[in-house]
């Protein structure tokens, strides 16, 4: 297998902006009341996902990576 050259090749961090695409999309829906309490709420907890698999790929050993994500 071919060493990876950045974390975005990793299949489950596309899959997570897909996720991050899909939460926003939903999001734009809810009641104008929840727009600035749930929504955000939401909207972080989908973006820490790929933001911690980025950030843990620059991690130094394989073993760190796994208890990182």
């Amino acid at each position: 297998m071919a060493k990876l050259k950045s974390y975005r090749e990793l299949q489950v961090w596309q899959k997570a902006i897909d996720l991050v695409k899909s939460v926003y999309e939903l999001t734009e829906k809810l009641p104008s009341d929840q727009k600035y309490g749930l929504c955000g709420q939401i909207q972080r907890a989908a973006i820490s996902i790929p933001a911690n698999i980025a950030e843990g790929y620059g991690l130094n050993h394989r073993k760190e990576y796994i208890q990182h994500i």
